[in-house]
């Protein structure tokens, strides 16, 4: 495609996708270099969010002119190709934990606000996801349930094959699910519309006009608008005054751009949070179990650090979950437990 492969750059690194950016042999030459994303998605890939959209290709080809700051597109060949963003991650720019510069927050909260607009009907996007994980408009409860749904189906259960041992102890069993349910409900009723779904410091990038960009939509789905705060608030690990700002412009953007969508936030976000942190400790767990196992020798200080982390995610949902936090000597006896008895070859447990 590029003509030469000592232009190609990659693979990128990413969870979702093996990605190459690449220029195309006689493309119109520009002010600036254009390069291009390939990518395919990972084989065997764990997915710990619900996919609604069945390309993100054809989704950014529809948001064209009403979301701004999007990749552009292209077809070559049987390929589609998404623009590359030429800058820097607003986490290379600014770590988790940092605050950001008001110009770029300004573009994130303008970035609700156009989202807030895109309501379900409007778009003929092909959607994946079974009628068993949408809710009806307005059904946040419904909505809301239906991520709970999926994290103790397509999470917890699916997985439980190889991480039962490891789950049991820990302290999540399937009644953390139900004590979840009850600490969440009771949610406003608001419009849905589009979500990114995963709003962090590494889908935006900035360049060198100091413009943000949003990439990485393959999670997007409609919904709750708030809930696309609470993941966004989540991530960023804003400080606390920045979140309470960002909070604020929240709520009078997508106030103006769809009335309702903020109704009931102070009681509801906490709830959306809430989910947030207990569907963390199971993805968490998983992920950094496997991220061990793939070691060709379990390092101790690794695995000190790794069960540090699993202990943090843990302890910030022992309520809605109704856990415990367990000690740092059992969580890191766990995880070493689980690692000795994995078949990095095959993927499966032993029993």
């Amino acid at each position: 495609m590029s003509g030469d492969a000592g232009v190609v750059e990659g693979p990128l690194h990413g969870y979702h996708h093996e990605t190459y950016v690449v220029p195309l042999a006689g493309w119109a030459v520009e002010a600036e270099p254009v390069r291009w994303k390939c990518r395919e998605p990972r084989p065997g890939l764990l997915w710990f969010d619900r996919r609604c959209f069945a390309s993100e290709e054809q989704l950014l080809r529809a948001l064209q002119g009403r979301i701004e700051g999007i990749p552009d597109l292209i077809q070559a060949g049987s390929a589609g190709l998404q623009r590359f963003i030429e800058g820097e991650t607003l986490g290379a720019l600014y770590g988790s934990g940092d605050g950001i510069p008001r110009s770029l927050s300004g573009q994130i909260v303008s970035l609700f606000g156009q989202l807030a607009r895109v309501k379900p009907h409007s778009l003929t996007v092909k959607r994946t996801c079974t009628s068993v994980y949408r809710a009806a408009e307005g059904d946040t409860d419904g909505f809301l349930e239906r991520l709970i749904l999926f994290t103790e189906e397509e999470v917890y259960q699916r997985n439980m094959p190889d991480f039962r041992g490891l789950f049991h102890e820990l302290g999540l069993y399937e009644a953390s699910f139900g004590t979840l349910r009850e600490h969440v409900s009771g949610l406003t009723r608001r419009p849905f519309c589009l979500l990114h779904a995963d709003l962090h410091r590494e889908n935006f990038v900035v360049d060198g006009a100091g413009r943000l960009w949003t990439i990485d939509w393959e999670l997007a789905m409609f919904g709750d608008p708030l809930y696309d705060l609470a993941t966004h608030l989540y991530l960023m690990r804003y400080p606390s005054d920045q979140e309470d700002r960002m909070t604020e412009r929240w709520c009078e953007t997508v106030e103006s751009a769809a009335p309702g969508s903020s109704a009931g936030w102070e009681a509801d976000l906490p709830k959306l949070l809430a989910y947030k942190k207990a569907q963390s400790v199971f993805t968490d767990v998983i992920r950094t179990a496997l991220s061990l196992a793939e070691q060709a020798e379990l390092d101790e200080d690794l695995l000190v650090r790794a069960g540090g982390r699993v202990r943090e995610v843990m302890s910030a949902a022992t309520e809605p979950l109704g856990v415990g936090t367990p000690s740092e000597e059992v969580v890191t006896a766990s995880l070493r437990k689980w690692c000795e008895n994995y078949d990095p070859v095959g993927g499966e447990h032993r029993p």
